[in-house]
């Protein structure tokens, strides 16, 4: 897990055989900012050799991201908090997030999270309403008015997926529940700690520490149907992740972490903007807990000392005992 405190971007432009080539790439150290302009050249230039002389196909440009989607890149987020291997970041949105590199962290959604466009989960069914609404009444103003009422209420359901929150259906949440039921008969030397999340269950292993590359690893989580993008992350950024604060839009804050998109780092003329949001951000968040502690099951007498540590600072920062509401 590498959590860089600095970050630089190199530039390479050059004239090869007549044809200019542009590079650019991006490099980190957690020594100085100078160290990470170096790396940076490094990068750069090793980059710009692969393209140039040896014909590789590789992007001239890196994009700049955070965690979601960067495959393998460092986690680009402003570090808040360090706790021996534990780093908490702060996310694009703007909540506290607990990265470790060895303690498990499962994250189950009951319900599968909307990937592409709002727009277009709505539009497909308000088009066959529009059809089907139109023939019925046999009038173009029936199947408008059927359209345009389906559209919106896909478009709610929409947004709520998109922002992974629960439907408030049981049965997804009864088949986890069952999922990890199964995985714990067949594991009866685990013991986990189990946490209710506004959308999901959210599990911590006590009794070891994993590789997350462990075949182990990987078993579990399709055992217990997690995530295939947290999957993903937790593999290439070599850590596991788990939020400790509050979603914004779930405390009243509607807006957007400033500047947007938040990556880190911001230039310094708008960090005054972002600070004042995160005051406000924070300070709603005081009432509210990023999950609640449920139950353990499995072996209680194991517990791995470094399971024991992050647990102690997760449940301290989620508030998981607080009996405040979750957000």
């Amino acid at each position: 897990m590498i959590v860089p405190q600095f970050w630089a971007e190199g530039r390479i432009q050059e004239s090869v055989a007549g044809k200019q080539f542009t590079v650019r790439r991006f490099g980190w150290s957690d020594e100085s900012p100078l160290a990470a302009q170096a790396h940076a050249d490094q990068r750069t230039r090793d980059a710009f050799d692969r393209i140039v002389h040896k014909g590789e196909k590789l992007e001239r440009r890196e994009r700049k991201m955070p965690y979601n989607g960067a495959d393998g890149m460092p986690i680009r987020e402003e570090i808040v908090e360090r706790q021996g291997d534990t780093v908490i970041t702060r996310n694009t949105y703007g909540a506290r997030c607990l990265n470790t590199p060895d303690v498990l962290f499962v994250d189950i959604d009951f319900e599968e999270p909307l990937r592409g466009s709002v727009f277009g989960f709505a539009l497909v069914p308000a088009l066959i309403a529009g059809v089907v609404g139109g023939w019925a009444a046999k009038t173009w103003l029936g199947g408008l008015i059927a359209g345009i009422v389906v559209f919106v209420v896909a478009w709610v359901i929409g947004q709520r997926k998109k922002r992974g929150e629960h439907s408030g259906n049981p049965a997804p949440e009864k088949r986890a529940a069952e999922r990890i039921g199964r995985f714990m008969q067949q594991h009866p030397d685990w013991h986990l700690r189990i946490y209710r999340t506004p959308a999901g269950f959210r599990v911590l292993a006590m009794h070891d520490v994993f590789d997350p590359a462990d075949t182990a690893v990987a078993d579990c989580f399709h055992a217990m149907g997690v995530d295939k993008v947290y999957a993903r992350m937790c593999r290439n950024q070599k850590c596991f992740r788990a939020r400790v604060s509050a979603k914004p839009w779930r405390i009243g804050i509607g807006e957007h972490m400033r500047p947007q998109p938040g990556i880190w780092p911001v230039s310094p003329e708008k960090l005054p903007a972002r600070d004042a949001w995160i005051a406000r951000y924070e300070k709603a968040a005081e009432g509210h807990a990023a999950c609640q502690y449920l139950e353990s099951v499995g072996n209680g007498a194991k517990v791995h000392p470094s399971a024991l540590a992050v647990q102690e600072l997760h449940d301290e920062r989620t508030r998981a005992l607080s009996g405040l509401p979750i957000a």
